[in-house]
C-alpha cells in the first residue's frame, strides 16, 4: 500500500495517522481486553459507516436497511462457525448428532442443503462477499433501472430490512429464529472466545477496516467518485453526458453492502452469536447515524463517528436505560441542526484552519532560520 499526497492530502494524511496511533498503539496499550473487545465490536459498524458514505455521501442514495446486509455477512461466518462447533462429538448427545441444536429441538433430521457449502471456509468468505452483492444488485437493479430514489428508495429498504427480520425469526429449525445462531467456539480448531483470540482478532479487524479505507479512498478519487457526485448533485446533466445513472447507482449500492457484510461478519467472530436484532430496521438507522454524526462526505469522520456513537450509546444504555433512545435521538438531531456535516465539518471550518496556520508558521520559521545561518556562515 502507497501512502502519498496524490492519494491523501495533508488533512486525510494527518488524519490516517492520527486514527492508526489509536488503534494500533493508544488503545490496546490502554484498554484491558473486554474495553478492547467492546472498541472492536463498535469498529464493526464502522465498515458499515465507510460504505454509506461511498453510497449515501458521494452517490447520494440514503439507504436504511444496511442491517440486511451487516445480518448477511454476520449469517454466513456464524453458520460456518455452527457447523464447526456442531460435529458429531460435540453433539452426540442430540437426537441427531452432527447437526446444530436448534434444529435438534425443531426435530429436524437432517441438515439443509443451503448449510452443507459453508462446511468450507473459502466458501464462506467468498459467501460473506458474494451474497449481500447479489441481494443488493438485484434490489439496486429494479429500483434504480427504473428512476426509484430519494426517500422511496430509503422506505423501501427499511421495508426490506423489516421484511427478513420477520423471515429470520420464522425460521427458528433453519436459521435459529429469535435467538440467532449462538454457541460458536472455534474457527478452524482455533478457540475464539480467549482473550488472546480477542486480541488477535481485533488486529485482524483493524488491518481490514484500514484496506477498506485505502479502497473507499481509491473509489473516491478515480472519474468514478466524481461522476458519483456529480449524479448526487445534477443527476439529469449525468444522464444527458451519456452514463447509465442507474449503473453506477448499482455500484456503489453494491459495494457499501459489501463493506457492510465484511462488518457483520467480524461482529461475528468478535461477539460470538448473531442474531435478528442486528438486522432489522432499528440498527439500521443507527448506522445512518454513525455516518451522519461522523460526516457523511468523510471516510475517516464515519469511523470516528461510529466510534464515538457506540461509545455514547454504551454510557448511555449503562447509566440510563430506559433513557439512551432519546439521548441517540437527541445526538442525532442536534448533528443534524448544528453540524450538518458532521464532526468532520466540525475539524474542516474550525480546527484544520489553525492547524494549516501552525504548519505554515512552523515552515516560515525554519526558512527563516535557514537563511540566518547562511548569511552568518564564516566566508572561505
Amino acid at each position: 500500500m502507497i501512502i502519498n499526497s496524490r492519494f491523501f492530502n495533508r488533512s486525510e494524511l494527518l488524519g490516517f495517522l492520527s486514527l492508526a496511533l489509536l488503534l494500533f498503539l493508544i488503545l490496546p496499550l490502554t484498554l484491558d481486553i473486554f474495553r478492547l473487545n467492546l472498541v472492536a465490536k463498535y469498529l464493526t459498524y464502522a465498515f458499515v459507516a465507510i460504505g454509506l458514505v461511498i453510497c449515501w455521501g458521494y452517490g447520494g442514495i440514503l439507504s436504511l436497511g444496511q442491517g440486511v446486509f451487516f445480518g448477511l455477512g454476520g449469517y454466513c461466518m456464524a453458520m460456518f462457525l455452527k457447523l464447526e462447533a456442531s460435529s458429531v462429538a460435540n453433539t452426540k448427545i442430540q437426537s441427531t448428532p452432527g447437526i446444530p441444536d436448534f434444529m435438534d429441538w425443531n426435530q429436524l433430521t437432517q441438515l439443509p442443503f443451503f448449510w452443507k457449502p459453508f462446511h468450507s471456509l473459502p466458501f464462506t468468505l467468498i459467501a460473506i462477499l458474494l451474497v449481500p452483492a447479489i441481494i443488493a444488485f438485484i434490489i439496486g437493479a429494479a429500483m434504480f433501472k427504473r428512476r426509484v430514489g430519494g426517500v422511496y428508495f430509503a422506505i423501501i429498504t427499511q421495508a426490506i430490512a423489516a421484511i427478513l427480520t420477520i423471515l429470520i425469526v420464522g425460521q427458528q429449525g433453519y436459521i435459529g429464529g429469535i435467538n440467532g445462531i449462538t454457541d460458536l467456539r472455534t474457527l478452524l480448531g482455533w478457540d475464539i472466545r480467549t482473550d488472546h483470540a480477542k486480541f488477535i482478532l481485533y488486529f485482524v479487524e483493524v488491518i481490514l477496516l484500514f484496506g477498506c479505507i485505502c479502497a473507499a479512498q481509491f473509489i473516491r478519487l478515480t472519474k468514478l467518485g466524481r461522476i458519483l457526485v456529480a449524479m448526487r448533485e445534477q443527476e439529469d446533466r449525468v444522464r444527458f453526458s451519456g452514463y447509465s445513472v442507474a449503473n453506477f447507482k448499482i455500484f456503489a449500492f453494491c459495494v457499501a453492502a459489501m463493506l457492510a457484510a465484511i462488518g457483520g461478519a467480524m461482529f461475528t467472530l468478535n461477539v460470538g452469536f448473531m442474531s435478528p436484532s442486528f438486522v432489522g430496521i432499528v440498527p439500521s438507522i443507527e448506522m445512518v447515524i454513525y455516518t451522519a454524526v461522523g460526516g457523511r462526505m468523510s471516510i475517516f469522520g464515519a469511523v470516528y463517528g461510529a466510534l464515538l456513537v457506540s461509545f455514547a450509546k454504551t454510557s448511555l444504555s449503562e447509566s440510563f436505560p430506559q433513557l439512551w433512545l432519546f439521548g441517540l435521538g437527541g445526538l442525532f438531531i442536534a448533528v443534524v441542526l448544528f453540524f450538518p456535516n458532521g464532526l468532520s465539518g466540525i475539524w474542516r471550518d474550525h480546527v484544520q484552519r489553525h492547524v494549516d496556520r501552525l504548519l505554515t508558521l512552523v515552515k516560515s520559521r525554519k526558512r527563516w532560520s535557514g537563511r540566518s545561518i547562511a548569511v552568518g556562515a564564516p566566508a572561505e
